[in-house]
């Protein structure tokens, strides 16, 4: 059988690379896990492959999140969702975050909650409209804290959509966030940034714009 052809290179980070790849079955995502400069990276980005598995397994079949194809040794590789990064998408349907946040629920009542989803290029604007999500990195099994964290920042987004890049949320951070946000995210952001020099290459959609115009509602969410 012939090996995967590498079409291009996603994402490269401190923890390995992201590549879209065809194969015989089609285009699929694959995640090398293979380290980098920081200590001890190698075994980090190995450790977040299990639990990005471990995710996939549970939310076979759930419309919205690509299928887990296999797992090698360091890799990871699952199908492709066509889909735009919300901070890129030039139309949203009206009730948008709506199925966004219905998805998510859908998610926690497999089991997994995703801890990552503050960032844009993590949901996707599928072609019919509807929100997709990948990288399931950071996933864990759920609990009360971490699924009011990915509820809040479907708030987030959504108030920051709605009113054009000023973010407001009723919901509050939980206690094991708010900890994370005063200490370790601070020694995270000097180790990563200050020491290593690793850039945050994540994208976001400026305050400024240009901001999507609204579409047609999906429907019932």
């Amino acid at each position: 059988m012939a090996a995967p052809q590498v079409i291009r290179e996603l994402k490269r980070d401190a923890l390995g690379r992201v590549e879209l790849i065809r194969a015989p079955e089609g285009a699929m995502v694959r995640r090398v896990a293979c380290g980098g400069r920081m200590p001890g990276s190698r075994l980090v980005a190995r450790l977040l492959l299990v639990r990005e598995r471990r995710a996939l397994e549970r939310l076979a079949g759930l419309a919205g999140v690509s299928p887990l194809v296999g797992t090698g040794k360091g890799t990871l590789t699952r199908g492709w969702i066509e889909g735009t990064p919300l901070y890129a998408a030039e139309i949203l349907p009206r009730d948008f975050f709506e199925h966004l946040e219905a998805l998510v629920r859908e998610m926690h009542g497999r089991g997994v909650c995703h801890n990552d989803l503050h960032k844009e290029p993590n949901v996707l604007v599928q072609p019919d409209g509807r929100p997709a999500l990948i990288d399931f990195q950071l996933a864990s099994r759920v609990s009360e804290p971490r699924m009011r964290e990915d509820l809040r920042h479907v708030d987030k987004h959504r108030c920051r959509y709605e009113q054009r890049g000023r973010p407001r949320t009723e919901r509050r951070r939980s206690l094991p966030a708010a900890l994370w946000m005063m200490s370790g995210k601070r020694l995270y952001n000097l180790l990563t940034r200050r020491i290593l020099r690793v850039e945050d290459g994540e994208p976001r959609r400026p305050r400024e714009g240009p901001w999507p115009e609204w579409g047609q509602p999906l429907g019932d969410a």
